[in-house]
């Protein structure tokens, strides 16, 4: 699991033009998806601090700090620019922050209220992936461009920062069905044999 810095430190331009995204409105603005204890998943908007040593979220007393303390598996993605479909999305594992001097540099920093009912988590990175899209739309056009990097320590693929063709984005051998179930689910753990709508 590699740390925000570790990602830009090996993709600085990726991560720079994530952040931009993330922090597009001024304040970091994205959606969290988490892991109900169901396993189904549960997503909400949140205010990410991208920091030059991580990515936190302060997350006040509700089902999504409960997802993730229980299961730290997260995805976060950017809220939709106002000119583009372009998007930012990170995934990887929540972690919570208990280091006095941190949480109150980082409440300083995000202007977390004191007195408030939340708690600190650093989000590691597995996965970042920047989608952009031309905001013209023409026939015959070619499809988003797609950059996508893989922390070289997961279990993912080897290749970590080629172009990704969004139509074979997930291996096909997850779709074959002498797959075994358990074989069938993605690196963070959600069953990938269905393509997303």
């Amino acid at each position: 699991m590699a740390s925000w810095s570790e990602f830009a430190a090996d993709e600085p331009r990726l991560a720079d033009e994530i952040r931009l995204l993330i922090q597009q409105y001024g304040p970091g603005f994205g959606y969290l998806a988490t892991v109900r204890a169901d396993g189904g998943p549960r997503v909400h908007p949140v205010s990410p601090l991208i920091t030059d040593d991580g990515l936190w979220c302060f997350v006040i007393d509700s089902p999504k700090r409960r997802d993730l303390e229980r299961d730290g598996r997260y995805a976060l993605h950017s809220f939709p620019p106002e000119e583009s479909d372009d998007e930012a999305y990170v995934a990887g594992r929540a972690r919570p922050v208990s280091d006095p001097a941190t949480v109150a540099r980082l409440a300083r920093l995000g202007r977390a209220t004191p007195q408030g009912d939340w708690r600190l988590f650093e989000f590691t990175v597995d996965v970042a992936m920047l989608t952009r899209r031309d905001p013209v739309v023409r026939s015959g056009a070619g499809g988003p461009q797609v950059r996508l990097w893989l922390d070289p320590r997961g279990s993912g693929p080897a290749s970590r920062h080629e172009p990704l063709d969004p139509l074979r984005a997930a291996p096909a051998r997850r779709d074959d069905p002498l797959v075994p179930a358990e074989d069938r689910r993605g690196r963070h753990g959600f069953d990938t044999r269905r393509p997303a709508a």
